[in-house]
């Protein structure tokens, strides 16, 4: 009960933070875009909350934006204490904030962010885990978190390499490892570089796609010639550092028996016989 205890003060004293962080503005531009006279006005009027869509990834996007001519370091303050929020307490969305991070800083910077926010976010969540919430992992997840250590202790000798196999191809998900590797015993250096590296693809992937969304004003801008080029760009990026890790995989890792659900075909095939 104590640990729980030290959880819940920990996450309702950030929450009040990001509360009064997200309505508590300075004030807005004193120049306006061209034909939006009410521009200003709506700035300060726009309540902030996390995406849940991409209409409303857009809106909040545009408005950020256009925050960000005279109050560039409240809107990365703003972006960055609402990611490691996120990835802290794994919540999941991660996805939103990546695309909202290339359609407001554009795409090296939004992944230069998405990349060390989710590591740090990442490994800000293995402490709390490791502080606080071992013994409920466990509780909660005996079967899955059995699994993954066999899998650990199998690959022991190539854990750094089998913890990217696992952030490349989720077949367990990113906020389920990040609270369950204290319980692995995996150590934290080895965790961070692993969750920095193995997520590249991904935050790109993200990214990318965010900083297209932002430019991207009727259906016609989707289909064409440009824009499809970057998103078939942005699929070879991608795929190229996961298959150089299957093909290691293949010949160092043992990964066998595990499903994208992070469980065994053993003990689905012992569910279907319970049945």
């Amino acid at each position: 009960m104590r640990s729980l205890a030290g959880l819940a003060v920990i996450v309702a004293a950030a929450s009040v933070y990001l509360y009064l962080l997200s309505t508590h503005l300075p004030p807005g531009p004193t120049q306006l875009q061209p034909g939006s006279e009410q521009a200003g006005e709506a700035v300060q009027e726009y309540r902030l909350k996390f995406p849940s869509d991409l209409d409303s990834l857009r809106e909040l996007a545009k408005m950020l934006k256009f925050y960000k001519t005279e109050n560039y370091n409240y809107v990365l303050l703003l972006f960055c204490s609402a990611y490691l929020y996120k990835q802290s307490f794994a919540i999941p969305g991660s996805s939103f904030l990546n695309m909202l991070g290339g359609a407001i800083f554009g795409p090296w910077e939004g992944l230069m962010l998405a990349c060390l926010l989710a590591t740090f976010g990442s490994t800000f969540c293995f402490l709390l885990s490791s502080a606080f919430g071992k013994q409920y992992v466990v509780h909660f997840f005996p079967e899955k978190v059995d699994l993954l250590q066999r899998k650990v202790d199998e690959n022991r000798s190539s854990l750094f390499f089998f913890l990217l196999f696992l952030r490349f191809f989720p077949m367990t998900p990113n906020w389920f490892l990040n609270i369950t590797c204290p319980v692995l015993n995996i150590p934290i250096s080895i965790f961070f570089f692993s969750v920095l590296i193995g997520l590249i693809p991904y935050n790109f992937i993200c990214v990318r796609t965010g900083s297209i969304l932002s430019q991207i004003s009727s259906l016609d801008d989707i289909f064409s010639w440009g824009t499809l080029a970057q998103l078939l760009a942005i699929a070879l990026m991608a795929l190229l550092p996961g298959a150089l890790i299957k093909h290691y995989s293949r010949a160092h890792l043992k990964v066998d028996g595990i499903d994208s659900n992070g469980t065994s075909q053993m003990e689905i095939s012992q569910d279907k016989k319970r049945r």
